[in-house]
């Protein structure tokens, strides 16, 4: 999430992924001819958040629209709260989210990678908030964990 023409704009990404632990950074992929692209580089800085089951329809509407148009928190009425170390929001029914400084990026095609340095991250204290994923196009689902029992193989 990131800040373009004074709104936050959340968007859906088919991925992320984790490229350092010291210092620990990020990695996120957006298309050349997104909003959003142009909204990162201006700010410097995004929020990635991993979204809960509860946030399906809110997540499926964030990847379909474009904050070029409109303010997409305030249509869908979504919970925020300040973020701490950047100017940004965080999701409130998010299972987790990472705060970034933008630390580089790289062109490859009709994406940019932006590389992200984490300066804070919030995890919900709710047990019962599950993470959302992408299983498809548009397919959206909960993943379920169960700890193996006491003895029993978990590879």
């Amino acid at each position: 999430m990131q800040v373009a023409a004074g709104k936050h704009n959340p968007i859906a990404l088919g991925g992320s992924m984790f490229t350092s632990h010291n210092p620990p950074m990020m990695a996120i992929s957006i298309g050349l001819k997104r909003h959003s692209l142009e909204a990162i580089r201006g700010a410097g800085e995004f929020v990635v958040a991993f979204v809960s089951e509860q946030m399906t329809d809110d997540t499926l509407y964030f990847g379909s629209n474009s904050g070029r148009d409109e303010d997409k928190l305030a249509v869908r009425g979504t919970k925020t709260e300040p973020a701490t170390k950047i100017d940004s929001v965080l999701l409130s029914d998010a299972v987790a989210n990472f705060e970034y400084v933008v630390d580089g990026e790289l062109l490859t095609n009709d994406h940019v990678i932006f590389a992200g340095r984490i300066v804070a991250w919030h995890e919900n204290e709710d047990p019962a908030v599950q993470r959302l994923y992408n299983v498809g196009k548009k397919i959206l689902r909960g993943v379920q964990f169960e700890p193996p029992r006491p003895g029993e193989d978990n590879r």
